[in-house]
């Protein structure tokens, strides 16, 4: 990295950390560390929303998505208007007018303290997970440039979000993650552009979205109806609307930062502004990663993106092997320029019959190299069984790294840390004020000062930091961390969504029918996850929530309840 990359990434980086602690150094009680201020104007809650949930992952390994499987993640947020509408009408007013600090504060008002805890639980356990997987992405990139330790990568990277939310919690996140916001989308458009900029001389933003749609990858929406499809229009609509519904709805991280807003409107047009603003945003990542895909068809692309694994085969008995598989993945980007001249013509005179030949070449060589690619993987295997040979999430991180100029990689950089710092810091505050507010507080410690719960306070969110570290350690287990961090919100999301519901809308169901009824649904959406297909994750959410909600009614008219 240049010497200009340096002072760009430290000096934001630096910039945020000192802005907030300046900021919130007046946060002295736990009510202000633990919800904020109350003061927040709409877009600025717009910008908190969109910020929490757009972590590293969005800019480290959405790319590496859309490079290898295309345009069909961008489906996934389909159902965000849908679940933002519904939440905006009919769930944010209940939380205005019974004016808590949780989610789940709520719970206990419904059912009993019982459900209240269960449900913080699973909130604790899903969101620390996820919090974990969130935090190892950008410890990816310094694992990458300064072939750092992941172990200390990670302690690093957490120790710089505590410091200042432990210093002013809720009210800390809110005001840096509009100077967070900020730095990613300059970042995110910069990168687009310069992708595009970089693609030779003739070969416009058509062009491209042309070449990639040759192997299938610019499809955008898919209208069949398959269970076994991750990601179409059905699974995106009806599976993920649930997820995001469970998510903005019940999840502490999302919930503290629209409580916090100024009056119960303001809080409204953020969920709003984020539900609307999001599916662009997420189109603009994937069509980075598109680009940078059709870049690498003009310019050599490496066998296999990430340089720790190349680095361990090619000293290792298999060198020679990997060495021939990359001299053929070489002759065939020689013999694709060809091809890609004949499509470039092709399109430029409009001529359908060599569009559709040219088409047809270049999917060719596609598939001789996807299967190249599983040489390689297999080899790296072969060479050591605990290598992770999925590469997606290297993508992105290689191409900004070897083809941008000085400044423009520490910009990149520094937008994918305040992502990361965003966040890590929404989460943090969350499990801090849940773990506080809903177990700590609530049945532990019960009528102590206030000074004595905001130390409480900040000690759980340095506890919390550390079991983000330890579990952060295991997240090169997962395929691809944009996946796993919906998977696994997909495996507690629709149990506590349905306990949400049940809540809101089945009154007569009561609290022994209603804990039974989450205990079941949890216990066989675990053995679906475990036991049959991960990839019909998204469908675990609406199924858990109906689960939840015709179970609770059942054996409320089979036991009814009669004291509540």
């Amino acid at each position: 990295m240049h010497l200009l990359d340096w002072i760009i990434l430290l000096g934001t980086l630096f910039f945020i950390l000192a802005y907030g602690i300046w900021a919130t150094r007046r946060v002295k009680s736990t009510d202000n560390f633990l919800q904020g201020n109350h003061d927040l104007r709409w877009w600025t809650i717009g910008l908190s929303i969109m910020s929490t949930q757009a972590s590293a992952i969005t800019f480290i390994s959405t790319p590496g998505q859309a490079f290898a499987d295309g345009m069909k993640f961008v489906q996934f947020y389909f159902g965000m208007p849908i679940a933002m509408v519904f939440l905006a009408i009919f769930i944010v007013p209940i939380y205005y007018k019974l004016k808590i600090t949780t989610a789940y504060e709520y719970l206990e008002q419904r059912f009993d303290l019982r459900m209240r805890t269960v449900t913080a639980v699973l909130f604790l356990i899903q969101r620390g997970v996820a919090a974990a997987i969130s935090i190892y992405a950008p410890s990816i990139v310094f694992s990458l440039i300064f072939g750092w330790d992941l172990a200390l990568t990670n302690i690093l990277m957490v120790v710089f979000v505590i410091i200042y939310t432990t210093t002013g919690g809720s009210t800390a996140v809110s005001k840096t993650q509009e100077l967070q916001m900020t730095v990613m989308l300059l970042g995110l458009i910069t990168a687009f552009f310069i992708v595009l900029y970089k693609l030779p001389q003739g070969v416009d933003l058509g062009g491209a979205w042309q070449i990639a749609s040759a192997t299938g990858k610019s499809q955008v929406v898919d209208f069949d109806f398959n269970l076994k499809e991750k990601y179409n229009f059905w699974s995106g609509v009806l599976g993920a609307t649930f997820l995001f519904l469970s998510y903005f709805g019940t999840d502490q991280s999302q919930v503290g930062r629209y409580l916090s807003g100024r009056s119960l409107k303001e809080s409204q047009f953020g969920l709003l502004f984020n539900g609307f603003v999001k599916i662009p945003m997420q189109f603009l990542v994937l069509s980075v990663g598109l680009m940078v895909y059709v870049f690498y068809q003009f310019n050599p692309m490496p066998l296999h993106f990430n340089q720790h694994n190349r680095a361990i085969v090619e000293n290792s008995a298999q060198a020679s092997d990997f060495k021939n598989l990359e001299n053929r993945n070489d002759s065939i980007f020689l013999l694709k320029q060809n091809t890609l001249s004949d499509l470039t013509l092709a399109l430029k005179n409009e001529d359908p019959t060599k569009i559709a030949d040219a088409k047809n070449d270049l999917k060719n060589f596609e598939d001789q190299r996807a299967d190249l690619r599983k040489e390689a993987a297999t080899l790296i295997s072969k060479t050591d069984a605990s290598l992770d040979t999925n590469d997606k999430d290297f993508v992105f991180i290689n191409f900004v790294l070897k083809n941008l100029p000085a400044g423009l990689i520490g910009l990149i950089l520094a937008m994918i840390f305040c992502a990361s710092w965003s966040t890590t810091a929404s989460e943090l505050s969350a499990l801090s004020a849940t773990t506080v507010s809903d177990i700590y507080r609530r049945s532990f410690v019960k009528n102590q000062s206030d000074l004595h719960y905001l130390k409480v306070s900040r000690w759980a969110t340095v506890l919390w930091g550390i079991f983000i570290v330890l579990f952060a350690l295991q997240a090169d287990l997962f395929e691809n961390l944009i996946q796993a961090v919906n998977m696994i919100g997909s495996v507690f999301y629709g149990t506590i969504l349905g306990i949400f519901f049940t809540a809101f809308f089945v009154k007569s169901v009561k609290g022994n029918a209603v804990f039974v009824a989450a205990i079941i649904s949890q216990a066989v959406i675990l053995s679906l996850f475990f036991g049959v297909n991960r990839d019909y994750y998204l469908w675990y959410n609406p199924l858990g929530c109906f689960m939840v909600m015709g179970l609770g009614w059942l054996i409320e008219k089979v036991f009814p309840q009669k004291n509540v």
